[in-house]
């Protein structure tokens, strides 16, 4: 796999979808020496399931877990420092990941106990914790969705749970960009397999999930979080660590060259599930019909930039979305099944970036 490629698989069995992308990717061979110390990185910031939205969810474990020693991979370990304000004991049982260890007998790794080191990153001194430092190949397994602070959180901010909870505090102090770009310059990334089944819309703590029922792979955690601005309706230029980061020379924001592998479609219509208050407010400026989950999350995600910036108000017209659209006539639509309309954006599924610029310009 190349630092330019972006995986991506659609679907509800989560542990299958994890392993495939882990294989597409090549991961398996990339490690080599089957001794090697393997981590996997979750995102366990507070002790809440992950159906919330904020937490990395135990099935894609599973099948990292299962990858791993299908491929001859024994030491494997899960290692998190959930944020200073929760316990990471606590986290891994809400999120399920006491039982994948007890089954594959996974050490959990609470980085929040664990001894650490100061390094040189670029300019900053920044503290690691000694196991995370420690190993041989880092899975980081971050979940996309959003963020209170710094907007969007997913590859390079998840790292800040592999240093100890003095260094988190500074981070904070010190505004959190910088530090983040700089902390990802010392720490692992050597394969980012992102959790995009139901990210939150803002809060890295959950309670709006987006329902999208991906999984993503990549090598490169620029690549990955810019790939997440255009996902949820940002500019780069609205998150300054992702610019910081590729500044060091971290990765590339160049999402516009990547390219893109595609594992299987998106065809199994929109996902039932219990929306949020605040989701159901932006669901009622859409007319969706069998829509597939990631082409209606992007919408929700587009829509929720739109009301951030004032623009729904006095809005009556609905965005159609949805396979049943195909060969439909109407006023306005989004995604290539509702290509007969009049104002009409095509993408299978279009980009939420891309969908706020056209929603700008053609919803009246």
């Amino acid at each position: 796999m190349n630092r330019d490629d972006i995986i991506i698989i659609h679907g509800t069995n989560y542990k299958e979808m994890a392993k495939q992308v882990l294989d597409r990717a090549g991961v398996a061979d990339e490690i080599g020496d089957r001794k090697k110390r393997v981590a996997l990185k979750p995102n366990l910031v507070v002790a809440r399931d992950p159906s919330s939205g904020a937490t990395t969810h135990k099935e894609l474990l599973e099948g990292a877990v299962e990858y791993l020693r299908e491929n001859g991979f024994e030491n494997v370990a899960i290692m998190e420092g959930s944020w200073v304000g929760d316990n990471t004991q606590s986290a891994f049982t809400a999120a399920g990941y006491r039982e994948i260890s007890k089954k594959y007998g996974v050490e959990l790794v609470d980085l929040q106990r664990d001894s650490f080191q100061e390094y040189e990153a670029r300019g900053m001194k920044i503290s690691l914790c000694d196991r995370a430092a420690s190993v041989d190949y880092m899975i980081n397994m971050p979940v996309l969705k959003g963020h209170c602070q710094t907007t969007i959180t997913c590859a390079l901010k998840n790292n800040k749970g592999v240093i100890p909870n003095k260094e988190k505090r500074r981070f904070h102090t010190m505004g959190l960009h910088k530090p983040i770009a700089h902390l990802n310059t010392i720490a692992r990334n050597d394969f980012i397999l992102v959790d995009n089944i139901c990210g939150d819309l803002d809060f890295e703590e959950g309670g709006n999930p987006v329902v999208m029922n991906r999984v993503l792979g990549f090598k490169d955690p620029v690549l990955c979080d810019s790939y997440v601005c255009d996902c949820m309706g940002y500019s780069v230029d609205d998150i300054p660590y992702i610019r910081m980061a590729e500044r060091l020379g971290v990765g590339s924001t160049d999402t516009a060259n990547a390219n893109f592998i595609y594992l299987n479609e998106d065809k199994a219509g929109r996902t039932k599930f219990r929306m949020s208050h605040r989701v159901q407010g932006l669901a009622k400026y859409t007319d969706a019909k069998d829509a597939c989950s990631a082409c209606y999350g992007s919408l929700i995600y587009a829509l929720d930039r739109l009301n951030d910036a004032g623009e729904l108000r006095g809005k009556k017209t609905q965005i159609c979305i949805g396979q049943a659209y195909k060969g439909q006539t109407g006023e306005i639509g989004v995604g290539q099944c509702t290509c007969g309309f009049q104002k009409s954006l095509k993408g299978c599924p279009p980009k939420a970036i891309d969908m706020v610029r056209f929603l700008e310009e053609e919803w009246s």
